[in-house]
């Protein structure tokens, strides 16, 4: 997609610091300045989110993160990693080309990277019953 800027990085067409790059994923630094060590992974193919992602990819891109966060912890004197997705606008998904955040930790670095929750508004068995997903639906 030439509009995507995640498709552009993956072609080449603009530049970026890639850590890791196989056949069908890429991982690369997000240039936000915001935490040490951000970084991205992407298919190369363009797929929106992990919502209309095949599983095909989706294994691909996994794969890519768990090596990735394993050099940050076995290689590079991290202690863990958090990933972040956000799949739609609705959940702050900001660029529409599927991607995982992976932010590395050490022990107090004072991050914190799990969203404040207001708490729930509705009983959980009401959700649940819901959302449960039914053995046809699996």
């Amino acid at each position: 997609m030439n509009d995507c800027i995640f498709c552009r990085i993956a072609s080449g067409e603009i530049p970026c610091m890639r850590v890791y790059e196989d056949e069908s994923t890429l991982a690369f630094m997000d240039i936000a300045k915001d935490v040490d060590g951000h970084i991205l992974v992407i298919p190369k193919a363009h797929f929106k989110n992990i919502l209309d992602c095949d599983e095909e990819t989706l294994s691909a891109v996994m794969k890519t993160v768990k090596r990735v966060s394993e050099h940050l912890t076995e290689d590079c004197g991290y202690d863990g990693v958090n990933l972040l997705n956000a799949s739609n606008e609705s959940a702050g998904q900001s660029v529409l080309h599927f991607h995982v955040h992976i932010i590395p930790r050490k022990h107090g670095d004072q991050l914190d990277a799990w969203p404040k929750f207001d708490g729930a508004k509705q009983d959980i068995q009401d959700v649940f019953a819901g959302i449960r997903m039914r053995q046809r639906d699996v």
